[in-house]
């Protein structure tokens, strides 16, 4: 069995492997020491995403929580994850847990821990919690028995959140709009809420995979090119204005242009910060992680907007967004936060605020990405994930740190990134990074360049460089 250990955004394993009823025990216990230990008489929300056992493992840690004094309020069916951060600011709670692997393929199971501010648990909670797992026997309590003593209460957020996600745009301007929109859950916990946010307006919504189904169709429930292929499909025989993505557990979202082109988050994340600025004159810093688009660099320069660079996970997102006056901040992998919501990543609001801007612009998205494209210039952009030898994991990026290229493709390697793997920025503004998954056993290799053959070659170019070490 390998070490309990929280990645980017919790703990995730292989159901049935590491993923366990007796693991998930401990880890609960853990999770329950940690809250004990800072707060007098918690109080904590219990959710889950639609995966295999997932109901099951969230009514397990709900008992555990319970036996250990906390006051648990468990949601009466499947969640985005963001309901739940959302419930604990609305209601002042001190924390929570969910039970999902947000993308992650259709075997794994996790647990995220979430905060008091609303946002996922940083390094230093789930530090503690590490350093807990195991010290204490667990105390558990019959489910049932908790829910009829009232120490667990079921209990629905949807309603709630899904009024607070209306609120935060401007539905005055969605109700004249009259888009046609395609909508794929990818069997996540999204389900058909767009369609219920849109209800009242002159928007045609058709959503697709919105059914419960633990094995995702057969792949893994992320918002990437190579799971949406029945989306791009749609979008080019049918007449809809955008297509939109929301991940197994709703937090990311991808889209997809009225062609089926896909529109990487990243360019979501540039799009709205134009929106923003241009539109609704709104200032602030603005955070990207490293494997973010070199187009919110030009953006921010443009518009004298300071940016911040962080690792690799919408944590270190979140953090600043605590800390700082963040206007938006987001992830590569699809996760976008936004000023004056909790900090934390949310797939339905920014499908609302995305359909806002459309709403605003009324060019439609593909002359929109063209007149950004005249303006800041080409940046495309590709990711391919491959397994890597375990043996040589530890050496990989301290090598490359070491010894780097000093080309590649040719082009001159200008400057060297290693917070978060390797990062290798090329004198024409393309870059390359290796890094190792946080949620996963594989090597994530990324790149940029004006083209979307070019970002290949890159991914290429840097795959042959891995191997070589």
């Amino acid at each position: 069995m390998k070490r309990i250990k929280f990645g980017t955004d919790g703990w995730r394993a292989i159901i049935g492997e590491d993923f366990t009823f007796a693991n998930a025990r401990i880890v609960s216990q853990a999770i329950a020491d940690y809250f004990r230990s800072e707060y007098d008489r918690p109080r904590m929300i219990v959710g889950y995403d639609n995966r295999f056992l997932s109901k099951e493992f969230a009514e397990t840690a709900a008992s555990i929580l319970a036996a250990n004094g906390i006051k648990v309020f468990i949601t009466k069916a499947s969640i985005p994850t963001t309901a739940a951060s959302f419930i604990i600011k609305k209601r002042r709670l001190d924390g929570g847990v969910v039970l999902t692997a947000s993308h992650n393929p259709p075997n794994y199971n996790g647990i995220k821990i979430k905060c008091d501010y609303g946002g996922s648990a940083g390094s230093d909670v789930t530090g503690k919690v590490e350093k807990l797992l195991g010290r204490r026997k667990v105390k558990e309590i019959n489910f049932a028995d908790g829910i009829k003593s009232g120490r667990i209460e079921e209990t629905d957020i949807i309603p709630d959140y899904l009024r607070y996600l209306k609120s935060s745009v401007d539905m005055t301007l969605l109700k004249k709009c009259r888009l046609n929109i395609l909508v794929d859950s990818m069997h996540g916990t999204g389900g058909r809420l767009i369609e219920e946010l849109l209800k009242g307006t002159k928007c045609k919504v058709t959503t697709i995979r919105s059914e419960v189904n633990p094995l995702f169709g057969g792949g893994s429930p992320e918002p990437v090119p190579w799971y949406l292929k029945e989306l791009s499909e749609r979008m080019r025989k049918g007449s809809f204005d955008i297509g939109i993505a929301n991940d197994g557990d709703a937090d990311r979202i991808a889209m997809m242009r009225p062609d089926g082109g896909f529109i990487y988050p990243h360019q979501i994340l540039a799009l709205l910060l134009l929106h923003f600025v241009e539109d609704k004159n709104m200032k602030g810093a603005v955070v990207k992680t490293i494997s973010c688009t070199t187009l919110i660099d030009k953006i921010c320069e443009k518009y004298g907007l300071k940016l911040y660079e962080t690792p690799v996970g919408f944590k270190h997102v979140a953090h600043l967004m605590r800390t700082e006056d963040i206007l938006i901040g987001g992830e590569e992998s699809g996760g976008i936060g936004y000023r004056g919501y909790i900090p934390e990543r949310d797939g339905l609001l920014i499908a609302l605020l995305f359909i806002q801007m459309l709403a605003a612009r009324r060019d439609g998205i593909i002359k929109i990405m063209k007149d950004i494209e005249k303006e800041y210039g080409k940046f495309y952009y590709w990711r391919r994930d491959t397994a890597y030898p375990f043996k040589k994991k530890e050496t990989l990026i301290p090598t490359l740190t070491k010894n780097p290229p000093s080309k590649i493709l040719g082009r001159k390697v200008v400057e060297v990134k290693s917070f978060d793997g390797i990062k290798f920025i090329l004198d024409d503004l393309s870059w390359l990074i290796l890094r190792f998954s946080g949620t996963e056993s594989i090597l994530r290799i990324y790149a940029e360049a004006s083209s979307t053959a070019g970002a290949m070659k890159i991914v290429e170019a840097g795959r042959r460089l891995a191997f070589r070490i």
